[in-house]
């Protein structure tokens, strides 16, 4: 951040850990509301914060998630000393939501934002049939699988990670496209697009083969189309521990065996 923040707000997560640090942690630097603060520290794991940055999207306020969750891999280390210094001189890391559009069968249209990723999946028994498209362009004309998803750089140590997709540096301008599953063509591993790309999938075979999308936690059920592409407004930042950044965790994920 550079300066030391005058006022901070502390929000947290249900868990007993994640509260009982937050009670501490407001006793020992005060606490101001999310708006009238110079920044955000956020008390949980990965999803946690994930959520207090849509719940902040578009105030402007940088976020500095601490771990008192599980895996907390886009998290801090919990220390309780020093936290103002700490926050001044924490390297800040600009992420970009995803914009998903969604028609479902019934005609409905809906419009939601991901942090994390946009994915499909099939709804039934059957595998899912789907056309991807890339910019206007159809790249695979059928994909038989159980799902697919585009995930940005914050997302793809999560379900992107889980489906053997590629881990990406938050600064990286690149999106993930990432089958689950894929069963024809079954040497498909997907694809790196740049953020600017504009993905739309179609639903073939739609009422027999049905498939819901999720952006995030948003869920349409019964889709026929899905477009996604980055959100040319909308940004949120995190704040990074120096001796830990972001980049420097990829590349230990990365060489784990």
């Amino acid at each position: 951040m550079s300066t030391l923040p005058r006022t901070i707000a502390f929000v947290s997560s249900e868990s007993p850990d994640a509260s009982r640090a937050a009670e501490r942690l407001v006793a020992a630097y005060g606490q101001h509301s999310v708006a009238d603060a110079d920044v955000v520290v956020a008390l949980g794991g990965d999803g946690f914060l994930l959520q207090t940055v849509r719940d902040t999207m578009g105030l402007g306020k940088p976020i500095f998630g601490m771990n008192r969750g599980t895996v907390g891999f886009l998290m801090n280390e919990f220390r309780e000393d020093d936290l103002p210094r700490r926050l001044a001189e924490a390297v800040a890391e600009t992420i970009r939501p995803l914009e998903m559009v969604a028609v479902s069968q019934d005609g409905v249209t809906t419009r939601a934002l991901a942090i994390n990723e946009v994915a499909l999946w099939r709804q039934s028994f059957q595998t899912a049939k789907i056309r991807i498209s890339v910019d206007g362009q159809v790249r695979l004309d059928e994909l038989s699988c159980d799902g697919v998803m585009v995930a940005t750089p914050a997302g793809s140590t999560a379900y992107n990670l889980s489906a053997h997709g590629p881990i990406l540096p938050l600064d990286a301008p690149l999106l993930a496209l990432t089958p689950v599953s894929p069963f024809r063509p079954r040497n498909w591993r997907g694809a790196l697009l740049p953020n600017k790309a504009s993905v739309r999938f179609e639903m073939l075979e739609a009422r027999k083969r049905p498939v819901n999308a999720a952006a995030d936690h948003t869920e349409v059920k019964s889709v026929l189309s899905v477009t996604v592409q980055a959100s040319a407004s909308e940004r949120a930042t995190l704040l990074f521990d120096r001796n830990h950044s972001w980049n420097e965790r990829i590349l230990t994920e990365q060489f784990r065996y």
